[in-house]
């Protein structure tokens, strides 16, 4: 009977591995039951060096064993993989991410890419995406389904609905909520469509920031935060989970900061200043480790100008194209100083943050002035982190297992390990000694099904600033 059952659930998660319609089945290189992938180095997220010549066998959708390739016994039923002189690392797990780019220049409309972006995040790597913050929150909601029935291809979704937003936002597609009972509504409302999570942003007030905390704790939710109005030692006090891109939106230590006011900053003479070892900045940090606050790094959409490659203006629909390189070449000298400062400011704060026992996780965030698309952002955020002090193992770890504790799905995802989920990356090259071959994605393993990015990265060309 026992062996009866065992057949009939190894069918079930064939057939289930099986399923995906003709919206999803061009774009997978291998779905075989069982495969082995051999003679590969590992780098296992948890920080640890990396293990040349491994093996790694994938049984349903699971890691089933995983060690040296002489000692690894290979199921005889195994699809084989030879993958010498490549790179399994776990799938990205992007903490900042976005289904909506910029529109126009100067018009403070970001247009829905719903069909770009999932294909994006999974050709880069990014096996597991959390939306910072929607535009369209029933559109991702339904991205979501459709990804999670095999429809269409793309990551596993965790939708934070947004905003949690008070009057006065940049954004005309943002609700404005003015009291507390504003923010409770909007948590229980969206939380009864699916919801996996909140974002307070700029111009929210504290009471409505705390009822909104409230109504998702209650829920079992998570609230994170791009703040401006609410200091970061305010929010902590309210217990928000998660603060977006650091110190540089803070500016509760700024002259002239009231309470419930967003102002502008901190601006370049005050990011000059800005030192993480100075007490002040120690005193926030302190207090955010105290509270289990955890701060996403996204290094990545504060480089205005970085280096140009082909993929992202292939990418990139002709008007797209066009309009994004006039802007950059209409940057000042004094925006590119700033965005350099912003960068190297925020990383020595995210060091100096790890190193008081803070959990830092990482993400994208498309938004900007474009230069930080998705995807391709998440792997670049990552080459920043290391060019702002951290490792390349420390980074992939921020990006991997860090980001999967901060969702409680660290048993399920985030590192390669035995009993865990297949989300797995193949890289050409070694990114522990090169960390730009974290851009040179081969494969990319989600529930053990692997997914070629030149397929996915292939139509999206010339899509993006479109759909």
């Amino acid at each position: 009977m026992r062996s009866f059952l065992c057949g009939l659930l190894a069918a079930g998660s064939i057939l289930a591995q099986n399923s995906f319609t003709p919206g999803t089945k061009p774009f997978i290189a291998y779905d075989a039951p069982i495969l082995a992938l051999t003679h590969v180095r590992v780098i296992d997220g948890t920080g640890a060096v990396a293990a040349p010549d491994q093996t790694i066998v994938i049984d349903h959708g699971r890691i089933a064993s995983t060690g040296p390739a002489a000692t690894v016994r290979l199921p005889g039923s195994a699809l084989v993989l030879d993958l010498t002189g490549q790179t399994a690392i776990p799938g990205l797990v992007g903490m900042h991410e976005h289904l909506f780019y910029p529109s126009m220049p100067g018009v403070p409309l970001y247009s829905e890419h719903a069909f770009s972006f999932p294909r994006l995040y999974l050709a880069s790597g990014v096996t597991t995406a959390r939306t910072a913050g929607t535009l369209e929150p029933a559109t991702d909601l339904n991205v979501k389904k459709l990804i999670d029935a095999g429809r269409m291809p793309g990551p596993k979704m965790l939708i934070t609905v947004g905003y949690i937003e008070g009057p006065g936002s940049f954004a005309v597609q943002m609700p404005e909520l003015k009291t507390a009972g504003d923010g409770r509504r909007f948590v229980e409302y969206w939380a009864s469509q699916g919801a996996h999570s909140f974002k307070a942003y700029m111009n929210i007030s504290r009471a409505a920031l705390q009822s909104a905390i409230q109504a998702a704790h209650e829920r079992g939710l998570q609230v994170t935060g791009h703040l401006c109005s609410v200091g970061f030692h305010e929010a902590a006090a309210l217990g928000i989970d998660n603060l977006e891109h650091g110190i540089i939106t803070d500016v509760e230590y700024l002259p002239g900061k009231q309470p419930d006011l967003c102002i502008p900053g901190p601006l370049a003479d005050q990011l000059a200043r800005l030192d993480p070892q100075e007490k002040t900045m120690q005193s926030i940090i302190k207090d955010l480790v105290a509270h289990n606050v955890a701060v996403t790094s996204t290094l990545a959409v504060f480089e205005v100008a970085p280096p140009l490659q082909p993929r992202f203006l292939d990418a990139l629909a002709p008007h797209a194209a066009l309009n994004y390189l006039a802007a950059r070449d209409q940057l000042s000298a004094t925006s590119r100083r700033t965005s350099a400062l912003r960068v190297q400011k925020e990383a020595a704060f995210e060091r100096a943050f790890v190193a008081a026992g803070g959990l830092l996780v990482a993400g994208c965030d498309p938004t900007g002035n474009g230069s930080a698309m998705a995807g391709f952002g998440d792997q670049r955020n990552i080459e920043l982190l290391v060019e702002g002090g951290f490792t390349p193992l420390e980074a992939i770890h921020i990006a991997t297992l860090n980001g999967a504790r901060l969702l409680k799905q660290d048993v399920q995802i985030g590192s390669i390990a035995v009993g865990k989920a297949a989300d797995l990356v193949v890289l050409d090259g070694d990114p522990s000694q090169r960390i730009a071959d974290i851009e040179k994605v081969r494969l990319v393993f989600k529930d053990g099904v692997a997914y070629d990015p030149a397929k996915l990265l292939q139509s999206v060309k010339g899509r993006v600033g479109i759909h």
